[in-house]
């Protein structure tokens, strides 16, 4: 048991270490003899536990929104709006305080790769699904309503990554905005599908 901990905590190790060496430098840029120079270990290593620079990369990718959507959907026996301002508030404070990761996820380094792309839809996914939850009491919704958010969640990416590039705006204020712009797609929605109508703002007490 003692080596299977540690064989874990070893690939651990690594990941770290490769969400910070990813973040700086491009996937194209990085051999496996240069990753394992800068983490100080054997080459051989790294194909142990990954296989190939491929399969480490996509384990970074794998864990890093792993993280995310755990830190993110947190809250869910929270009422509704307040369920929906916690996963943004959520996404925002692991953005913020796991820049490299969110990179790492939202703009990949691997340019057009299918299995990474598939990934990060799976985040955009998970999060679409924790808002509809919030938003309508279920993650089961129609097309239009799943495509408003989606594109909702697409801004988000951008805006984010901008933000922790230039935090010009704190936390707070970049989370209401957030939460306003959601909340003019969900009307949107309610316009033109009222089987799909926005939840009423909750008194919020400061």
């Amino acid at each position: 048991m003692r080596g299977t901990e540690r064989s874990l905590a070893r690939r651990a190790e690594l990941i770290a270490i490769g969400r910070k060496l990813f973040a700086d430098t491009s996937y194209d840029a990085l051999s496996m003899d240069d990753i394992a120079r800068q983490a100080h270990v054997a080459k051989g290593l790294i194909y142990y536990y990954f296989q190939s620079k491929r399969g480490y990369y996509l384990a970074i990718v794998q864990d890093s929104v792993a993280d995310l959507v755990t830190f993110a959907a947190s809250g869910l026996t929270m009422p509704a709006v307040d369920r929906v301002h916690r996963t943004i508030d959520g996404y925002l404070r692991y953005a913020e305080h796991h820049q490299a990761a969110y990179r790492t996820i939202v703009s990949g380094g691997v340019g057009f790769d299918a299995e990474v792309h598939a990934i990060r839809d799976g985040v955009r996914e998970a999060i679409i699904d924790t808002i509809a939850e919030g938003a309508y009491g279920r993650s089961d919704i129609a097309p239009l309503p799943r495509m408003s958010l989606l594109a909702w969640v697409c801004s988000v990416e951008g805006a984010t990554l901008d933000w922790i590039d230039r935090p010009e705006l704190s936390r707070d204020t970049m989370r209401e905005l957030l939460v306003k712009t959601l909340g003019g797609a969900l009307r949107a929605v309610e316009e033109l599908d009222p089987v799909y109508p926005a939840p009423q703002p909750a008194r919020r007490d400061t």
